[in-house]
């Protein structure tokens, strides 16, 4: 009796310990399937989360009312910015579908954020539109100046011949001479609901 009831219990610690393994390689191959497929979308871009922004009053850049936000998944600060390239493009006469190349450029250039730093292709660029140290776009100062720097912008595209009908990306990039033309392309649709929220 004594001996069944061993070679049972040793039985069932076999099963046991092939199921505990099975379960372990079923886990790994899961593991890895799912890391790998991680790894594969990597490079893609995560789903938006509407940001949260501070609760706090509209404000007033020139005539533009600018709200808290969230607009087009910016908040007031970033807000801000894309006023004054509306009030520098409105500045000089230009028009609202030009506006709002300035806006998509800034978007792909800073997320319209005053940046004080550059990247890995340009270290010396700087503010909402990485304008380079290369004399083409004023002194530090004006490059800092969310104002300034975007008339420098609209003052250079409005002297690309046919800039009033060409692609909005092909426009931003013989401004700013991106290394992919089409690059701006991808954010005109966040543009166009912030220049239609401002532009009122």
């Amino acid at each position: 009796m004594r001996a069944g009831l061993v070679a049972a219990l040793t039985t069932a610690a076999a099963v046991a310990a092939v199921v505990l393994a099975g379960a372990a390689v079923v886990l790994g191959i899961g593991n890895a399937i799912g890391g790998a497929a991680n790894a594969a979308g990597a490079d893609r871009p995560q789903a938006s989360v509407a940001p949260i922004c501070p609760e706090t009053a509209a404000v007033t850049v020139g005539t533009i009312v600018v709200p808290r936000g969230p607009v087009a998944g910016f908040c007031q600060d970033q807000l801000v910015n894309a006023a004054q390239i509306i009030r520098a493009a409105r500045s000089l006469g230009i028009g609202t579908r030009t506006q709002t190349v300035g806006v998509m450029t800034a978007i792909g250039e800073s997320h319209l954020r005053n940046l004080d730093y550059g990247d890995v292709a340009g270290p010396d660029s700087r503010g909402i539109f990485q304008q380079r140290d290369n004399g083409a776009w004023g002194t530090l100062a004006e490059r800092m100046d969310p104002y300034t720097a975007a008339l420098h912008f609209f003052q250079k595209a409005i002297r690309v011949p046919g800039w009033q009908t060409m692609a909005p990306t092909e426009l931003a990039h013989a401004v700013q001479g991106n290394a992919e033309a089409g690059y701006y392309a991808q954010y005109w649709p966040e543009a166009e609901q912030v220049v239609a929220a401002l532009g009122s």
